[in-house]
């Protein structure tokens, strides 16, 4: 586990993502955002050519394989940890040829039977999301008696399946899925007891940046990135929790806010 919790940067390179309507969709200019968000202080670009936004149709396997592959070779060659963020396992393995450390996978292995094998395969670090569905239909799925205990035990059944293909525990890292499939009060639920996903032992990744149920808190004039200070509110209390690292669109605010955190937390006696 680091010593800190580390920031990491979305790379949208998507014309329909809802956070960034699509700024960094040309390779060059994606690649120039993501040189921004490491000097802002990123520690893991996440690079996705997939948007998983409520109601997103599919991209087909090879523009999703033309839109992420030069910008993480790229990156990569610069010397940057890489995310790719995809469900599928042929995207996985061609983004881990081209330099990505990390595979980010909002279906963890749901959504590509091959990605288990893949990740295994391929040695890189896998990160494991809660997921119900694809976008177009997730939002319908959002029932549960108990949320915390339930997205625990689905991930723990992902978590079986992952190291039976393969993928050694050590290389996993757990994200509860904020917005996937979950309604608001579901989301602050699941962010309010982050001990019971942790009680799996493995490193978790917090996703709230600019979600819909950070939206619900503001004034309805209010714009996407006004979501950004809640955003660094959640990934300070993420951090406070445990959590391993914190995805983010505003990569400077919330590497401030956690600097804030660190230095308080420096000021401490025991």
């Amino acid at each position: 586990m680091p010593d800190r919790t580390l920031v990491m940067g979305v790379v949208n390179v998507t014309p329909d993502s809802f956070s960034d309507g699509g700024r960094w969709f040309d390779a060059d200019a994606a690649i120039a955002h993501g040189l921004e968000l490491v000097a802002a202080g990123a520690d893991i670009l996440d690079v996705g050519g997939e948007s998983t936004r409520p109601g997103a149709a599919r991209v087909a396997p090879e523009e999703e394989l033309r839109r992420v592959v030069p910008v993480i070779r790229e990156l990569a060659g610069r010397g940057i940890r890489v995310s790719v963020d995809t469900m599928r396992a042929a995207t996985a393995q061609a983004a881990v040829e081209a330099g990505a450390e990390i595979i980010n996978d909002v279906s963890a292995g749901l959504a590509d039977a091959a990605m288990g094998p893949i990740a295994a395969e391929t040695g890189a670090r896998y990160v494991a999301m809660h997921w119900r569905g694809h976008s177009d239909r997730m939002d319908s799925l959002a029932e549960y008696a108990d949320v915390a205990v339930e997205v625990r035990d689905e991930l723990a059944q992902r978590v079986d399946d992952l190291v039976a293909a393969g993928v050694a525990p050590e290389k996993l890292i757990l994200d509860p899925g904020l917005g996937f499939a979950k309604r608001g009060d579901q989301n602050w639920e699941l962010l309010g007891r982050l001990d019971v996903l942790a009680g799996l032992g493995l490193p978790i990744l917090v996703g709230a940046s600019r979600k819909r149920f950070l939206g619900a808190m503001l004034p309805e004039e209010a714009s996407v990135t006004d979501r950004d200070l809640p955003t660094a509110v959640v990934s300070v209390l993420s951090a406070q929790a445990g959590a391993w690292g914190v995805r983010v669109h505003d990569v400077q605010g919330t590497r401030r806010a956690l600097d804030v955190l660190g230095a308080w937390q420096s000021g401490r006696r025991d």
